[in-house]
C-alpha cells in the first residue's frame, strides 16, 4: 500500500463529523471554524516505540495511548476536544495492525466527539505523533501558573498504576489487558470531564504524564511557589497495593508515570463547590498537600520529611 492508499482506507471515514471542520483529511491542511469568545488549544507529543511503549504492544493500545495523551493534555488546560492531526511513521504498512490501530483510534476519537482533519505516513521506525486542538472560553483556560501560597493540591483518581505495568515491562513479562494495572497503562482514560469542570475552580492544572512529584514540581516552578504534602493523602488503587505492597505503590505513587491523572489547585473558597461537583465524575478526587510560598515540592510520611524521591520519566 502506498500512502494513499492507507490514508483513503484507514484515516478516510468512520472518525466523528464535526459541523465545525470545513475541510478535513485528503488536502494540504485542514479548515475549521471557532465561534466567538472562543480561544483555541493546540497540544501534541510523539510517541517512540521502545521508548513510550513496547514495540509488540498491540496496535489498538498504541493509537488510544497516543490520542488519550493528547486529550490529557486538553484536559489539564480545560479544553473541549475537537479536532487532531496523525503523523504515522511505520516500518512496514501491514494491513492488519492498521486496521487494529484505526479501530482503536476511532473507539477513543468518537467517545469524545473528536475529528480527524489531517496529518502525514511515512517509512520509519514505528512512532505516532498527534496534534489535538480544543476549544475553552476566553479567559477561562487554565494553565501552570496560577497556583498561589494556601491553595489546596488535589488529584483526580490514583497514581503509581501504570508505573507498575512500566516495571513488570523491564521484568520481561507481558502485558495482559485483563490485568487493571496492566490495563491502565494499555488504555489511560483522558479526564476530559473533569477539566473541563474545573474551570472557574482552579487555579493551575498540569496532567501527570512523567511521574506526580515531576509533574507537581513543574506546576509550582511555573507558578513560583513550593507545597507539602503527605504520602499517606496519596490514593492508591486497591490492585496496585494488592500487587506491589504499600510501601512500594507509594514509591510508585510519585515516581510513575503514564496515569494520565490531573494534578490542580483549588483556592480554599473554591474547594466546597469544587467537591460539589467531583461528586457526579466517575473518579474520586483526593486532597493531598497545600500550596507554600517557599518554593520546592516536600513529601512527609507519618510527620517526617522525607528525601527528595528519584526523579520520573525524563526524556533527556
Amino acid at each position: 500500500m502506498d500512502e494513499i492508499e492507507i490514508i483513503r482506507r484507514y484515516f478516510s471515514t468512520g472518525y466523528p463529523a464535526r459541523g465545525d471542520v470545513v475541510l478535513g483529511v485528503g488536502d494540504d491542511g485542514a479548515l475549521t471554524r471557532l465561534g466567538d469568545g472562543e480561544e483555541l488549544v493546540t497540544v501534541t507529543d510523539t510517541l517512540v516505540a521502545g521508548t513510550h511503549f513496547p514495540p509488540e504492544l498491540a496496535a489498538e493500545a498504541v493509537a488510544h495511548r497516543a490520542l488519550a495523551a493528547n486529550l490529557s493534555d486538553l484536559a489539564a488546560m480545560g479544553a473541549a476536544p475537537r479536532w487532531f492531526t496523525l503523523a504515522l511513521a511505520l516500518p512496514v504498512a501491514e494491513s492488519a495492525w492498521l486496521e487494529a490501530f484505526a479501530a482503536g483510534l476511532r473507539q477513543l476519537a468518537g467517545r469524545f466527539d473528536t475529528a480527524l482533519v489531517g496529518g502525514d505516513t511515512v517509512r520509519g521506525p514505528l512512532s505516532v505523533t498527534i496534534t489535538a486542538l480544543g476549544a475553552v472560553r476566553a479567559g477561562q483556560a487554565i494553565g501552570r501558573s496560577g497556583a498561589a501560597s494556601g491553595d489546596g493540591i488535589f488529584l483526580t483518581g490514583s497514581s503509581g498504576d501504570a508505573g507498575w505495568t512500566w516495571q513488570a515491562l523491564a521484568e520481561g513479562l507481558e502485558l495482559d489487558a485483563d490485568d487493571p494495572l496492566h490495563r491502565r497503562f494499555m488504555f489511560p482514560e483522558p479526564r476530559v470531564a473533569e477539566g473541563i469542570g474545573l474551570r472557574g475552580l482552579a487555579t493551575a492544572a498540569i496532567d501527570v504524564s512523567d511521574g506526580l512529584h515531576v509533574d507537581l514540581g513543574r506546576l509550582l516552578a511555573a507558578s513560583g511557589v513550593g507545597g507539602e504534602a503527605n504520602i499517606e493523602s496519596l490514593p492508591l488503587s486497591a490492585a496496585l497495593t494488592a500487587q506491589a505492597g504499600e510501601t512500594r505503590a507509594r514509591e510508585l505513587a510519585l515516581t510513575g508515570g503514564d496515569d494520565y491523572e490531573l494534578c490542580f489547585t483549588v483556592p480554599a473558597d473554591n474547594e466546597a463547590p469544587l467537591l460539589a461537583v467531583a461528586a457526579a465524575w466517575p473518579c474520586r478526587v483526593t486532597r493531598i498537600g497545600q500550596v507554600l510560598s517557599t518554593p520546592g515540592m516536600r513529601w512527609r510520611q507519618a510527620g517526617e520529611l522525607l528525601a527528595p524521591p528519584a526523579a520520573g520519566f525524563r526524556h533527556f
